[in-house]
Order: structure tokens, then C-alpha cells, then sequence
């Protein structure tokens, strides 16, 4: 069978890349991107339709008319932002996710990609190696909801049958997109301040370790999440991933291997520093790696030295 995807929230960071990878497997005629608003830029081929994953009856027109057979919901507010706006994050990231998942069982649309987080492990969550089953109070409004979507995704599969495949997604780092108001982002920013003004001022702490991802692993894990065999997953409210994990001390050292007078300082009573003491500072991924043979490509110095040759060419 064809298969045909919408995917709900394309235009951020990880939705923006990942559909290009999407349409190059199936063919842009069989992947539709929407948000709620346009793109920046337009792709040439691409079908876009404008969509707010909250207004049902509009999610429920737009699967009737392009009949998918896979779901990818990206649409969320994340950490951040979301500390800033609990009341609309909560909205957007729980009702968003069970229109979807109602939708689906309503048409018949069998499989959905809904990202999880770090954020759903807490201060009481094992620091190193957190593991897929542990302590998990997070206590930032992303991350509970982040928590409670992934019991709603497990629900709907036992109750329903869905096919629902989720990723933790931790700190996603890529040069093609600008972040959209995560905890992680400092190590998105970092990169591109090194070459436009050679310094930075993160507004984490020298020592804050915290588990990131470089954004080509992540889409290639993501569709390999979604094109292995429906037997072999044994995780049905969402998988650990790990990549990299590193300080802004440790990322800066990188930095100054090629650019060597670049320089780091730090903020001081960033709210965003006590999200980042409450999250792990690396994942034990061994779930991923054993059923759908998940390994990153990327170490902290083959990264660093990709961000700055990409950044140089289209910063």
C-alpha cells in the first residue's frame, strides 16, 4: 500500500527537516505539510495547507480530504515558551494530541509519530543514564503534558489499536533552522553567535550537562522508528533516544578548536536554568537500540566541525 503522510506542525525545527527527508522517500505528491501558519519559504512541489490542530472539525477535513496512512503531530509549545504560557501550552500540546488521536480512530488511520521529551523526567529522575522506566515528575508544564501524552498515546493503543510510535526527543541541534524556545536551544545559538560576533552568553551554567541530538540522527531515527516492523516495538508510550551529551563548557572547548578566539560568558537567574537542573544529564537508550537497532553517527566533535563549515555557507 502507498503511503501517504500529513504531518500537523511542519514548520518548526525538527518538522522543517524532517519533512524533507519524508519527501524524498515517498515523493512530495505523498507528504502534506501544515501549520498554522505558511512557511517562511515555499518548496517548489511541496502541498501545504494552513491548519490549527485545535480546531478539530479543520483536522477533521483536512485527513478526509488527502486520506493518509500516517500521522506525524508535531505541534507544540515547548519548554521555554510554554513556562511563559502554561494555560495555552497545556491546551496545544493535550488537545492538540487527542484530536488527532480520535481522529484517527474515527477514519481508520492506523499509524502516528507524536514526539515525547526529556522534559518528562524531573528532579527526582535519575541524573546519569536515565532509563526508560524510573522516577518520572517533571515540573515544567511542557514536560507534564509531554508525560501525560505519552500515557494517552499507550492508552489509545491498547484501547484502539493505534500504531503510535513516540521518540524523547532530547536537545535537538541543527544549522538549518533557528530553534523555537526550548531549554536546549543554547547549543543551537551558540554556533551561530561564534561566527556572527565571536562570543556568547549562555543562559545555562558552565556545568549543566544535558543530553542533545544532532538533527541529521534524529530524522533518520525518527523514520527508522516508523518503518520497523510493528512486532518488534515494545514501547508504546515513547522511546529514550541519545546522542551527545556535553556542557556549554565542553561545547565551547569544541568551538575553539577552529574558531580559537571565540569567547563564552554566562547569564546569571535564567528561568530557564532550573528546567535544565531538573532534566537528565544522559540517557540509557537501550530499548531503541535493541528493537529497531537505533545508533547516533554523531559525537560532539564531528557535529561541532558540520555546524561551522553549514553556518559559514548560509548564515
Amino acid at each position: 500500500m502507498k503511503e501517504r503522510i500529513i504531518m500537523i506542525g511542519a514548520n518548526g525545527q525538527i518538522g522543517s527537516e524532517l519533512a524533507v527527508a519524508l519527501r524524498q522517500k515517498f515523493g512530495p505528491e505523498n507528504v502534506i505539510t501544515s501549520d498554522i501558519r505558511p512557511p517562511a519559504e515555499e518548496v517548489a512541489g511541496a502541498i501545504f495547507e494552513t491548519i490549527n490542530v485545535l480546531d478539530k472539525p479543520a483536522v477533521k477535513a483536512l485527513l478526509e480530504k488527502y486520506k493518509p496512512t500516517q500521522i506525524y503531530l508535531l505541534a507544540a509549545m515547548l519548554s521555554a515558551t510554554g513556562e511563559q504560557y502554561p494555560q495555552k501550552a497545556w491546551d496545544l500540546n493535550m488537545n492538540g494530541l487527542l484530536n488527532v488521536l480520535d481522529l484517527a480512530v474515527e477514519l481508520g488511520i492506523k499509524k502516528i509519530f507524536w514526539p515525547s521529551s526529556i522534559a518528562v523526567f524531573g528532579p527526582n529522575s535519575p541524573k546519569q543514564q536515565t532509563a526508560q522506566y524510573c522516577v518520572m515528575d517533571p515540573n515544567s508544564i511542557y514536560g507534564i503534558s509531554k508525560l501525560a501524552g505519552e500515557r494517552l498515546c499507550e492508552y489509545y493503543h491498547q484501547k484502539y489499536g493505534l500504531d503510535i510510535r513516540s521518540v524523547r526527543y532530547p536537545g535537538i541541534i541543527s544549522w538549518r533552522t533557528a530553534p523555537g524556545g526550548g531549554t536546549t536551544d543554547y547549543a543551537v545559538h551558540i554556533f551561530f553567535e561564534a561566527l556572527k560576533s565571536g562570543k556568547y552568553a549562555s543562559f545555562l551554567s558552565a556545568n549543566t550537562e544535558l543530553p542533545m541530538l544532532y538533527m541529521d540522527d534524529a530524522v533518520r531515527g525518527t523514520i527508522e522508528l516508523m518503518d520497523a516492523p510493528e512486532e518488534q516495538l515494545t514501547i508504546r508510550s515513547s522511546y529514550n533516544l541519545a546522542g551527545i551529551s556535553f556542557t556549554p563548557q565542553m561545547i565551547a572547548e569544541e568551538i575553539k578548536k577552529i574558531l580559537p578566539n571565540f569567547e563564552l560568558s554566562y547569564v546569571e537567574n535564567d528561568p530557564r536554568q532550573a528546567i535544565a537542573d531538573s532534566w537528565p544529564a544522559s540517557i540509557d537508550d537501550s530499548y531503541a537500540r535493541k528493537d529497531w537497532a537505533w545508533k547516533p553517527t554523531f559525537d560532539l566533535a564531528a557535529m561541532t566541525k558540520d555546524m561551522i563549515e553549514n553556518l559559514k555557507t548560509n548564515i
